[in-house]
Order: C-alpha cells, then sequence, then structure tokens
C-alpha cells in the first residue's frame, strides 16, 4: 500500500479545504465589489459557512481537524514520523502547520469566523443558486 502516497494525497485535501475557506472570503468580497453573481450563491456560501463552522468547533472543542488524524495515521503506516518530510509534505506543511496552542487556533479561528459572518451580513447569499 502506497502510505505515503496517500498521506500526501490526504495532505493536499486539507490544503484545498484550508484555501476554500480562506480563499472563498476573500473571493466573496473582492467578487461583489467586481460584481461577480457566483460568489453569492447559495450552494457555495453555505459551503464556506459550514466550512468555517467546522473548523471553529473542533478548535473549541480542542480536537484536532480529522484530516491532521488521518495524515498524521497514514505517515506512521508508511514507517514515518508524522510530519516527516516528502516533496509535498514539507512545502504544503509549512503552510498549514504551526507550533500553537488549540486556544490560540480557536482565537483565530473564531475571528476569521467573524469575518465570515460579516460577509454573510454585507453580501447576504443569493435566493437561487
Amino acid at each position: 500500500m502506497p502510505w505515503q502516497t496517500l498521506a500526501d494525497a490526504v495532505l493536499l485535501l486539507h490544503a484545498a479545504v484550508v484555501l476554500f475557506i480562506v480563499g472563498g472570503l476573500v473571493a466573496i468580497v473582492v467578487g461583489n465589489r467586481r460584481g461577480w453573481a457566483w460568489v453569492n450563491r447559495r450552494t457555495f456560501r453555505w459551503l464556506h459557512l459550514a466550512g468555517i463552522a467546522i473548523v471553529v468547533s473542533q478548535a473549541w472543542l480542542g480536537q484536532h481537524c480529522p484530516l491532521t488524524v488521518l495524515e498524521s495515521w497514514l505517515r506512521v503506516q508508511a514507517g514515518q514520523m508524522p510530519y516527516q518530510t516528502s516533496f509535498i509534505q514539507t512545502w504544503v506543511a509549512r503552510l498549514l502547520y504551526h507550533d500553537l496552542p488549540l486556544p490560540v487556533f480557536a482565537l483565530i479561528y473564531t475571528g476569521f469566523a467573524g469575518l465570515v459572518a460579516l460577509a454573510w451580513r454585507r453580501y447576504p447569499p443569493q435566493r437561487r443558486g
């Protein structure tokens, strides 16, 4: 079984989720200022809201992200310590993982969720879509 390849795939998926949540907020604000209708489609906005809500909930409950847990398990199966380096892991992990206490992340995520809430109020989703 290609455990390291699967671990790298989970890491890339994790990066994509982070990009969707962070980039989604940027897209909502910039898109509304530029007239992009797709940024207010209900499906996009609900998925975005659900994404940050899950992250905030996990942080306040003191739980690690399931993608982090899965990736760590896969790395152990590959005979690695979690977060040892492969090419993909080295660069993506530098963007995702920081050595801070979980309560710090809970505050950061909550602040970001507040920005999402402000964007939701300022640029509400459309009824259709």
